[in-house]
């Protein structure tokens, strides 16, 4: 049976429920949504811009603290609160996502934790 370990670092903001940062299964790295939220006062960062950035950086973040780097990233998902916001989040997305960037699905929800403006959630493959 396959290891399955919990990660967690202090560099992205705590759960805010009953999940974890992320979940290595073997050679992957399963990371739940992260939200634009300061890992250090737990508050949403302001409008859609700043939110995207903070997400991106807790992102990374929880990479790092597996290994990784984006360029490990094989999946994302984005949740968006309003499909309006989707060019603001799309290139900076695509700041962070520079070469072969990873397959993705964006859709628009009701709503988002918080009231946030923006979830991602990532699949990456570490290496062996």
């Amino acid at each position: 049976m396959s290891k399955r370990t919990v990660l967690s670092t202090p560099h992205a903001p705590a759960a805010i429920g009953p999940y974890s940062q992320a979940i290595k299964a073997g050679n992957f790295l399963f990371a739940s949504g992260q939200l634009g939220m300061d890992p250090v006062t737990g508050n949403l960062v302001e409008g859609i811009e700043g939110q995207t950035r903070q997400v991106l950086t807790n992102l990374q973040a929880v990479l790092k603290a597996a290994g990784a780097t984006v360029d490990n990233v094989v999946k994302t998902t984005i949740f968006l609160a309003d499909l309006a916001h989707f060019g603001v989040v799309n290139g900076l997305y695509a700041e962070v996502f520079k070469q072969e960037p990873p397959a993705r699905s964006t859709v628009q929800v009701a709503a988002l934790p918080k009231g946030a403006l923006v979830e991602i959630e990532f699949i990456a493959l570490l290496d062996q």
